[in-house]
């Protein structure tokens, strides 16, 4: 087991300009809508020299913060840290993507669920699919005029809608980002699971997570606050990760015991993941 996180992932804000079918965003409140200065400058001061990777976006868009290029620069102000994002891309301007690069961006994954207007706006990702195309493809060019290191992928969730174009998605994609990719369509816990899948999961072993209102809570996936592990208004990032709930918790996913834990008694995420070799956290 590790003393301290090494990925830690905080949304500062839950806000998207999406409405995918398959994504409870809109269904989610915090008591902050846009996490304040204060907390998030506080997760990153207790957290750096630590070489972590750090990822500002949780079930929101992050290019609707404007204050993100901010929020990265603050990031790689620790020469050990890197800062990694998911976009759906329909917000990235020129004048953004520029930003996001100075600011000392390393990874960026581009969600596009479709090659085709029609399938893309079947995925619930909105009627611009032209737009978000132009968008990454600029950020690409902005890329090599910026002599920049980030790595940019372009990703496609698998679904029954998109599979005819899945073949033509990585043979586009995969000459322009550096990694063109599928990627498996996973439910949120209690999005209608009546029962866990009994296996461990691979996220305790190195990864925190903050909601906008400073809750840490147990997964990333935990939108309505099931599985509280502690605040960082009121505890040090240390001591919430090493702390009794969390350490609880942990232990009885480790084991494979979701069904004692609120928020993971009603998730199958990882079902067909192979833990043949899993040697715990």
């Amino acid at each position: 087991m590790i003393n301290f996180p090494r990925i830690i992932q905080f949304e500062t804000n839950i806000l998207c300009n999406s409405k995918c079918e398959f994504c409870p965003q809109r269904e989610v409140k915090r008591k902050y809508k846009i996490m304040p200065d204060e907390i998030w400058r506080k997760i990153i001061e207790q957290s750096r020299g630590r070489e972590i990777i750090y990822r500002p976006f949780m079930v929101n868009e992050p290019l609707t913060d404007k204050r993100l290029p901010e929020i990265i620069r603050y990031i790689k102000e620790d020469t050990s840290a890197r800062a990694e994002l998911n976009s759906n891309g329909a917000l990235l301007v020129e004048e953004l993507g520029k930003k996001l690069i100075q600011a000392g961006l390393d990874v960026i994954r581009f969600s596009v669920d479709g090659f085709s207007k029609n399938t893309y706006k079947q995925s619930g990702r909105g009627d611009n699919y032209e737009d978000v195309v132009e968008n990454i493809n600029r950020f690409i060019l902005l890329k090599e005029k910026l002599n920049s290191n980030v790595v940019i992928f372009v990703r496609m969730i698998d679904m029954d809608i998109n599979k005819h174009e899945q073949k033509d998605f990585l043979e586009y994609w995969g000459k322009r980002a550096d990694r063109a990719v599928i990627v498996p369509l996973y439910r949120w816990p209690w999005t209608g699971q009546e029962k866990p899948v009994m296996k461990p999961c691979p996220k305790i072993r190195v990864e925190m997570f903050f909601n906008t209102d400073g809750n840490a809570v147990l997964c990333c996936w935990d939108n309505f606050e099931k599985g509280i592990i502690g605040d960082i208004n009121n505890s040090a990032i240390n001591e919430i990760w090493n702390g009794e709930t969390n350490q609880r918790y942990r232990s009885l996913i480790n084991e494979g015991k979701r069904d004692k834990i609120l928020l993971c008694s009603r998730c199958d995420g990882y079902g067909h993941y192979d833990f043949s070799d899993w040697k715990g956290y």
